[in-house]
C-alpha cells in the first residue's frame, strides 16, 4: 500500500514540476511557484516516505561505525 502511495506522490511531483515549466513560458511568477511546490513536495513528503519504505524491515545495527568487538560480544 505504501509503495503505491510513493508512486502516486512521485508522479504528482513530476507532473507539478512539468506543468510549472510549461506555465513558466507564459507567466514566470506562477510557473516558479508551481515548480517550488513540486520541489517542496519532493523534499518533505516523497523522500521521507521513500526512506521509510526502503528501511522499515532492515537491521540497521550492522551499519554503525561503533560495532562491538568480538571479545565484547562474547561477554554479552
Amino acid at each position: 500500500m505504501l509503495k503505491i502511495i510513493v508512486y502516486i506522490v512521485f508522479f504528482i511531483v513530476i507532473g507539478t514540476i512539468s506543468v510549472g515549466y510549461f506555465i513558466k513560458a507564459d507567466a514566470p511568477q506562477n510557473g516558479e511557484k508551481i515548480i517550488g511546490i513540486g520541489v517542496l513536495i519532493f523534499a518533505f513528503v516523497l523522500m521521507p516516505l521513500f526512506i521509510y519504505l526502503r528501511y522499515k524491515d532492515k537491521d540497521l545495527s550492522k551499519l554503525t561505525f561503533n560495532q562491538p568487538k568480538k571479545e565484547e560480544e562474547e561477554k554479552l
